[in-house]
């Protein structure tokens, strides 16, 4: 009897997840519209302006990177991409906290309407050369050979009817060599075949991404020494900048990663700190996640210009990045509108709208200007 009621307990709260998960993803998908009779005929079947819409509306500062990203859909979208390869390899370079994996959710989420409909490898986990057998599968002679067992999930990979799969080899930099070279003949042939050969892998429906730190320290320095006298005086275009930070950026990336490697990746694109002039709308990005987990409790938050200008101030860190401001958020809005949600939110009111305030340095909450005049 304990055994079936821990059944039913891990039943319902795998359920209540699910449904939780569900409730933020909700119309995220982007349907594919009308596309047109004159369109060539083409496996893949999705709206590529549509899908970058949605994806332009969560990652912000980032136009190169959502450049890359659109010519690498419409080649997709077109069905011109070599069928013996994934079907595109990017590697995204920057900082921690610009939206590297955040761009990966958003695509995920706007062309299979889930942030996690992915196969996500975090590399970081792969940091010593025996974790290699966790990609490749357990070589003969050895225990779970015969089983072909890896990190990946196939139906992840292969994408659904229509649309492609998305894989992430997020931190790339801290997988070990042999584990690197073993992502060779995936990006060879766009397949992977398991050490004991029991199973084989296809990658050739699928988008391929990597995440690296690489070279962040030294666009750091450089920007640092940017601002510092004699070089403020001497103010260099973004064109020429950009030449710069790519340079750091190979420079770091054969230090680390061997030539026939970093020849098989088909973009790479470095990522640009955040700005403090897309604080607000980052800010606002940040409150509407938050409305969609409010909405479950009939519940809808407002900021006002002071409480915005107290979490720019108090969260934005440019060497953190947008993970900063989520902290700041956490700590001087979510935190205490729990306090309220608990204590002080009106009984049996259908739908409630709440307006955040400053007073005294603290956020606080009351209900806005038209729940008060009902």
């Amino acid at each position: 009897m304990p055994f079936l009621n821990e059944m039913l307990d891990e039943s319902s709260r795998k359920r209540l997840e699910h449904e939780r998960l569900a409730a933020e993803n909700e119309g995220a998908a982007v349907p594919a519209q009308s596309l047109g009779a004159a369109t060539i005929e083409s496996r893949y079947r999705f709206d590529v302006d549509g899908i970058m819409a949605a994806v332009r509306s969560e990652i912000l500062g980032q136009d190169e990177a959502l450049a890359a990203l659109e010519r690498a859909l419409r080649i997709v979208r077109a069905d011109i991409a070599d069928p013996r390869r994934p079907l595109h390899i990017a590697l995204f370079l920057g900082p921690t906290g610009v939206g590297k994996t955040e761009m990966v959710r958003a695509l995920a989420r706007a062309l299979h309407g889930d942030a996690d409909a992915f196969c996500r490898i975090d590399m970081n986990t792969l940091a010593q050369e025996h974790y290699a057998a966790a990609l490749t599968g357990a070589p003969p002679g050895y225990v779970g050979s015969k089983e072909g067992t890896t990190l990946f999930d196939q139906s992840l990979i292969e994408g659904s009817s229509g649309k492609p799969g998305i894989v992430l080899f997020d931190e790339l930099e801290k997988a070990s060599d042999e584990v690197v070279q073993a992502l060779l003949n995936v990006f060879d042939n766009g397949r992977l075949t398991v050490a004991s050969g029991e199973r084989t892998y296809s990658f050739r429906n699928s988008l391929v991404f990597m995440t690296s730190n690489l070279g962040a320290k030294r666009i750091q320095a450089h920007e640092r020494a940017k601002s510092r006298w004699p070089k403020r005086l001497l103010p260099t275009s973004p064109q020429r900048d950009k030449k710069v930070l790519a340079k750091l950026a190979e420079h770091e990336l054969l230090h680390r990663f061997t030539p026939e490697f970093v020849n098989r990746i088909d973009t790479i694109t470095v990522f640009n700190w955040l700005n403090s002039d897309i604080l607000d709308s980052l800010i606002d990005m940040e409150i509407q996640r938050v409305n969609r987990r409010l909405a479950k409790h009939g519940v809808t938050l407002t900021l006002d210009h002071a409480v915005k200008q107290h979490i720019g101030k108090t969260g934005f860190d440019r060497k953190y990045g947008a993970r900063s401001l989520r902290r700041a958020i956490r700590q001087h809005v979510e935190a205490p509108l729990a306090v309220f949600l608990l204590s002080d939110l009106k009984r049996g009111t259908e739908h409630q709208v709440l307006e955040a305030f400053l007073e005294a340095g603290t956020v606080k909450f009351r209900h806005s200007e038209v729940e008060r005049t009902r």
